[in-house]
């Protein structure tokens, strides 16, 4: 059996973000949807396996994009009528005029993504001068931009070593580096090893990391697939109230689609927040709700743009459509 494959989030390069495929989506009825591993993306299959898509009337093709970056061209190039992809990587395609709209949000992370320390290492002034292994313009490079942020540090005040996450925990774990940040299951295995603890986590940052259901506009025009779309959405509270009162089979379901263990996959689901109606709600609130889209955009936009990982202006409020929310909520 080959080996599991952990959630990779990267920022999308420049390059990648702009991407343009020529083929057009082609005529259907049924809504193709991109998943990719991340388990408030994974979690569709918990819709498709228990019947919670035919329930709610949607018509739902779950397309598995083993390579994150592949599924966010086939978007922007309308070759799926929407995919699973952070907030982040929709503000490139937004910036070259893709005419995009998140529509859903499945979760945020919140405790997934972790900045993990020894026990020298109290606080973050402690961290000064120290050595850091990340994987460079990945979650874990925005988690420790943003809580350096907050604690009046900047990355000019650490070290930065770039390594991929399971290089960063193994060589934190090995005594090279002071500190990583890295994501589950490297958190688990670092805390299970007794050789570090989490000094900031992605439950201290709510709203900061969201995962969502982005559609293409013309999609979203259709007035068959608009009825596909809300129906995914009243499908979506089914899982995300399904795997609150059934963990352990609902690992069972998504483990088997990423084939991992399902109790490793566990630990997945408890630093997953998965969005129920009222977060939705709030997500698509104004900039004064504070872990809004709109609110949390401008931090987002400002780590691409410093890191050259976007190139001119974006609209957030354009890639929104809160429509979808609204109408299953019956608000207005």
């Amino acid at each position: 059996m080959p080996l599991p494959t952990f959630a990779r989030r990267t920022f999308m390069t420049l390059a990648l973000a702009a991407a343009t495929l020529t083929a057009p989506l082609a005529a259907q009825a049924t809504v193709r949807v991109g998943v990719s591993d991340w388990p408030g993306w994974v979690a569709w299959y918990v819709a498709e396996q228990k019947g919670f898509f035919k329930k709610h009337g949607a018509d739902v093709k779950l397309v598995w994009f083993a390579n994150y970056t592949d599924s966010i061209s086939a978007l922007s190039a309308g070759q799926l009528d929407a995919n699973s992809q952070t907030w982040s990587d929709t503000m490139a395609p937004l910036a070259k005029g893709v005419p995009l709209k998140a529509i859903l949000v499945n979760d945020n992370s919140a405790g997934n993504d972790a900045i993990m320390v020894g026990p020298g290492i109290r606080s973050f002034a402690d961290l000064k001068g120290k050595k850091i292994a990340l994987e460079e313009f990945s979650v874990s490079h925005f988690l420790l931009t943003v809580a350096l942020s907050r604690h009046g540090l900047t990355l000019k005040d650490v070290q930065v070593v770039n390594l991929a996450a399971g290089d960063a925990a193994a060589a934190f774990m090995a005594g090279r580096v002071d500190a990583a940040v890295v994501w589950n299951p490297w958190i688990a295995r670092i805390e299970a090893s007794g050789k570090g603890k989490a000094l900031f986590t992605s439950r201290d940052l709510p709203g900061m990391i969201p995962d969502l259901l982005v559609a293409h506009d013309k999609a979203l025009k259709d007035p068959v697939k608009r009825k596909d779309f809300v129906g995914m959405v009243r499908a979506w509270y089914d899982v995300q109230a399904f795997i609150r009162a059934n963990p352990a089979e609902a690992a069972q379901i998504m483990a088997k689609v990423v084939e991992m263990d399902p109790k490793e996959y566990a630990v997945f689901l408890a630093g997953t927040r998965f969005f129920d109606q009222a977060d939705n709600l709030k997500a698509f609130g104004p900039a004064s709700e504070p872990t809004s889209l709109l609110a949390v955009a401008p931090t987002i936009v400002r780590f691409l743009l410093d890191n050259k990982l976007m190139e001119g202006k974006v609209d957030p409020a354009k890639g929104l459509d809160a429509s979808l929310v609204r109408d299953v909520a019956g608000v207005k």
